[in-house]
């Protein structure tokens, strides 16, 4: 379980931003490699145009299919919007405070028993986790 990917929501800028996963301009994909999260790719968030209408099961689809067929096992941002229930039924939602990602893939680094536990336990219905500087895991409500 080393090569798990993770997809940050950011803005144009390269930052967190105060949005829900759905909103963000683009997604950043990290990867764990040996202890540490290294930048893959990014990919457009080609459902904020597309399917503009805020928390629609359409658009929830079309960036869940996008995020499986690239790997992704984590998702992460600063909100989750209402999809948040299907969201969890194929990826580890992860929510933080942090704005900058670099910073943020060093505190996930550093936390990434708690997520890979959490990756071999279940294989759906995730729980939540809140990161700051100590991580909180919830249920999905």
């Amino acid at each position: 379980m080393e090569n798990i990917r993770f997809a940050f929501a950011l803005n144009h800028a390269g930052l967190f931003n105060n949005q829900h996963f759905g909103e963000a301009d683009k997604f950043a994909i990290y990867q764990n490699n040996q202890g540490k999260l290294d930048f893959w790719q990014d990919l457009p968030n080609q459902f904020k145009v597309s399917t503009p209408l805020h928390g629609s099961t359409e658009k929830g689809n079309g960036i869940v299919s996008l995020l499986k067929e690239n790997g992704i096992s984590i998702l992460v941002s600063q909100q989750f919007g209402r999809n948040i229930k299907m969201v969890s039924q194929h990826f580890i939602p992860v929510i933080i405070t942090g704005e900058n990602p670099v910073q943020v893939a060093d505190i996930l680094a550093k936390n990434i028993k708690w997520l890979k536990d959490e990756l071999e336990n279940r294989k759906s219905n995730f729980m939540l986790f809140k990161i700051n500087t100590g991580i909180l895991k919830l249920a999905v409500k």
